[in-house]
């Protein structure tokens, strides 16, 4: 099925396929709370298995497996597009628990001063210091400029695309870089973040802000690796550091990788390429007429919400957050919620003021001020926020998010196998760059 045709199903959707949707939802995120945490050792640290993880790989079994599926199972594209809708709106939601946390942390955060700051240029340098030599070695060309000046989200196509094109190589490149982080990122991120969160070799607060890499799904999977290795107390500066350095992430790296990362990662290949190309491997990229202009459609096809809709999703997710928060603590979910009320009320104001200011800066800016503003210690009635919010757990926020997540997996597959595995390769390494690079340069800052 064609872009186009999945997203004509989207807008033709029915009532029955989206409550369907919520209700398989529903089911991967309540076996994913059951089977709960688990963690194997490997070499001197171990991995750590969280539910969110089993529930963005049943999602993603489900999708793929949807012409052997029985009907209620089975996820057709059109549903698979409309899930890949809802994760936006649902990870609202967690980044209003992330504000929440900032704004009662906020005189730590602040205290941590340079380490926050500097952290930055681990983000935006990483991901080409890791990446780029291992894309060379493996034979990737000028994809690799694409697939390592950045973790590759939203912004990172739209700098591409404007100034090379998405048929380019350095389209390419970024969409190989988007593709990988929309199916695998969460989960190779959080593996990643915990294995070395084990090691106890950098401070859980110096990996919580390399956790913070701009993308919200990918902050949510290492924060939360990292948050389930400490003690209740020191896993939520663990999140509030992860939220603070994702805000600052994502607000200003548009202007530092368009203007600073991309220029300096296009020196870089220009320097490393006639090196490390002469012992590399045979450029593995696929470069025909398939990876032009088709694959750069379907990667951005996602059809607008109405605001039913996205009120809809608030609402829905969080019903799903406080069956999984009951589940994952044991606790009555119904005791959570006047906190995800106010949660889901923080959401609906920020959405409010970034239609309202014609969208000139992104939601999740508005939602975090908001929620920080509520819980900042000198604001009236903080403490009674915070302790009601504060009942709405914060790894019990990220299950719902990547079943949804998982679910819309199956629809990118085809255009993941064409591009490769060097380049996906190269795009994982730009990943685990961002995280190390940042994590390393807040741990000098911190002593």
């Amino acid at each position: 099925m064609s872009a186009s045709a999945d997203i004509a199903g989207l807008r033709s959707y029915e009532a029955g396929d989206r409550i369907r949707l919520y209700a398989v939802a529903l089911v991967i995120a309540v076996v994913a709370e059951l089977i709960g945490s688990f963690s194997f050792v490997l070499g001197p640290g171990k991995v750590v298995m969280l539910p969110m993880v089993w529930a963005l790989l049943i999602g993603a079994a489900l999708g793929c497996a949807r012409t052997v599926l029985p009907a209620p199972l089975s996820l057709p594209l059109s549903t698979q597009w409309y899930s890949s809708a809802i994760v936006q709106p649902a990870l609202l939601l967690l980044i209003a628990k992330l504000g929440l946390l900032v704004g009662a942390s906020l005189p730590k955060v602040i205290a941590s001063g340079w380490a926050l700051i500097f952290q930055e240029f681990g983000h935006f340098f990483g991901t080409a210091i890791f990446g780029l030599p291992v894309a060379l070695l493996l034979g990737v060309r000028r994809e690799a400029i694409g697939a390592t000046f950045s973790v590759g989200r939203e912004p990172s196509l739209a700098i591409i695309g404007e100034k090379y094109g998405m048929a380019s190589p350095e389209g390419r490149g970024v969409l190989a870089e988007y593709i990988t982080g929309t199916i695998i990122g969460a989960v190779f991120i959080g593996l990643l973040a915990g294995f070395v969160a084990s090691l106890n070799i950098f401070h859980p607060n110096a990996l919580a802000m390399g956790a913070g890499v701009g993308s919200a799904s990918m902050m949510a999977a290492a924060a939360g690796a990292i948050a389930a290795l400490q003690t209740p107390e020191a896993a939520k500066e663990v999140a509030a550091f992860a939220a603070a350095a994702n805000l600052l992430t994502s607000t200003v790296g548009t202007y530092f990788t368009l203007f600073i990362s991309l220029p300096f990662t296009v020196w870089a290949y220009s320097v490393l390429e006639p090196v490390l190309g002469r012992i590399g491997l045979r450029p593995r990229v696929t470069t025909d007429s398939q990876t032009g202009d088709a694959p750069a459609a379907e990667a951005s096809g996602y059809a607008e919400l109405s605001l039913v809709e996205r009120s809809a999703a608030w609402i829905l997710s969080g019903v799903l957050v406080l069956i999984c928060s009951g589940i994952a603590t044991g606790t009555n979910p119904l005791d959570a919620v006047p906190g995800m009320i106010i949660m889901i009320a923080v959401v609906a104001a920020g959405y409010a003021v970034y239609r309202l200011t014609k969208s000139v800066v992104p939601a999740v800016c508005w939602v975090s001020l908001i929620a920080m503003a509520l819980t900042y210690p000198d604001m009236p009635g903080a403490a009674e926020v915070a302790r009601l919010t504060g009942k709405v757990g914060f790894l019990p926020l990220t299950t719902p998010i990547l079943t949804f997540a998982g679910l819309s997996i199956a629809k990118d597959v085809p255009m993941f196998r064409r591009l490769g595995w060097p380049i996906i390769v190269t795009s994982l390494m730009a990943n685990a760059g961002t995280f190390l690079g940042a994590t390393m340069i807040a741990q000098f800052f911190r002593h």
